[in-house]
């Protein structure tokens, strides 16, 4: 299944919009895109949210008939079962995270060790969590904890444009976690010459127009028939205003679902 998520409306929920998006007003953007998958990610007010309000959020996504999804970072055991708890109340089956934060950055020993404690709870909730590819942990690192931990509701979130900043070639990222992909983080990606022709900058682009090659990620990870849904995700700069800068976001949105959906 295609969705949406918080990283689609990075610039239209920040703190720079006239009107920042609230989660209602994300979800309700989703199903007007037809699209009934959205991801709530790395998105740290829910945990703020009363009971009443996540009851409210998720009575709003079944009547949009928008299934959720859940992002945030770390591996500490009571930061997961936070989250899981969230996954439970608005129906969600895939909690993303990542291993590092910026308070805690364990070993891959530790971060074993933390995730046999978690995981069994997940199983018995059948939530999925899916650890995303970036460039703080290597993707054979990755792929060895995964392997180590040997659960079936541990996998690894795709996302191939991040760990070009460790020097890993996209191509070889998706080949090595295929078999382990649980999500995927659907951004294209490309390098551009800076002012002065000193250096580059390595930022977003509309699928299909940078250096990700996505017929390959699809034959290699097979998403539809698996089951693995796809997340639209940007990484797009701040333009010269904000107002201009929301209105290519939607752009972008529009024009990835159409990518996507001719795939």
């Amino acid at each position: 299944m295609i969705g949406l998520g918080t990283y689609a409306f990075f610039w239209q929920h920040s703190s720079l919009a006239q009107h920042p998006l609230t989660l209602a007003d994300m979800l309700q953007l989703t199903r007007d895109e037809g699209v009934g998958l959205f991801q709530i990610c790395d998105y740290e007010a829910i945990l703020g949210y009363s009971a009443a309000e996540l009851r409210d959020l998720r009575s709003l996504a079944d009547d949009l008939g928008v299934t959720l999804e859940l992002g945030t970072r770390g591996v500490l055991p009571d930061h997961l079962a936070s989250y899981l708890a969230l996954a439970e109340t608005l129906g969600a089956t895939l909690v993303r995270s990542m291993i590092n934060t910026a308070e805690h950055r364990p070993s891959l020993a530790e971060a074993e060790s933390l995730l046999r404690t978690t995981l069994p709870v997940f199983e018995d909730s059948g939530v999925t969590l899916a650890l995303e590819t970036y460039e703080q942990v290597r993707s054979n690192d990755l792929v060895s904890l995964v392997e180590a931990v040997a659960s079936p509701n541990l996998g690894i979130c795709l996302d191939p444009a991040n760990s070009v900043a460790a020097l890993e070639n996209p191509i070889d990222v998706i080949d090595r976690c295929a078999p382990y992909v649980a999500g995927i983080h659907a951004k294209d990606f490309a390098f551009t010459r800076r002012g002065g022709w000193v250096g580059f900058t390595l930022e977003g682009v509309p699928l299909g127009t940078g250096l990700l090659d996505f017929d390959h990620l699809l034959a290699a990870v097979t998403p539809e028939a698996r089951g693995i849904n796809l997340i639209i995700e940007h990484w797009l700069p701040l333009g010269e205003t904000i107002e201009d800068t929301i209105a290519l976001e939607n752009n972008w949105n529009t024009s990835n679902l159409q990518y996507l959906r001719s795939k």
